[in-house]
């Protein structure tokens, strides 16, 4: 579905305040959950998002207006196709995304974002949350990327973010997995 869980928000809103992004990609923003809990926190940043889903920018009202502000620069394409300066950021979020793609998929995007382009570093931080309790949906809204194609369990994602380097801090709730990396 293009809404997320409340559960870890809380948790990802304080990380975001304490490290202050100035530049964030939003992968597979949906409805604009992050968009709408972290800018009121930290005015003035750059806000990208991709979104596989077009319908969903209108829908949802993704663009920025001059009365309200969600995302700056958006991308209509799969984030596994997207172009490496997307992920030179000081926060790339992905969010109730992970599970929409195989494994190996994502495995190979989360690599992705912490190598960056050819000549400079990837996110600074990166902000992942996925169901860890079974969660099978298929297409939503006409919307065949909102399928689940793998179900997370949380020692593997912990693996998975290890391989990357840098530090994690961990979440475990009832319901999702989250986590944030950070390069240093």
């Amino acid at each position: 579905m293009p809404t997320s869980d409340a559960e870890g928000k809380d948790w990802s809103l304080a990380r975001f305040d304490r490290h202050r992004p100035d530049t964030v990609t939003d992968i597979g923003p949906g409805n604009g959950t992050y968009a709408r809990l972290f800018r009121p926190a930290h005015k003035g940043l750059w806000w990208t998002g991709i979104e596989i889903h077009k319908p969903y920018i209108a829908k949802y009202k993704l663009r920025s207006t001059k009365t309200r502000t969600m995302y700056d620069e958006l991308h209509v394409e799969d984030a596994r196709a997207s172009a490496p300066h997307l992920f030179h950021r000081d926060l790339v979020i992905a969010g109730d995304v992970l599970e929409h793609m195989p494994r190996e998929d994502a495995v190979t995007l989360l690599h992705r974002i912490a190598a960056g382009p050819d000549d400079a570093p990837g996110a600074t931080h990166i902000l992942v949350s996925v169901p860890i309790v079974d969660s099978p949906q298929g297409a939503v809204d006409g919307n065949p990327a909102e399928a689940h194609l793998h179900q997370w369990d949380p020692d593997d994602m912990d693996a998975v973010l290890a391989q990357l380097g840098g530090a994690v801090e961990p979440l475990r709730g009832r319901t999702l997995g989250v986590w944030w990396w950070s390069r240093s």
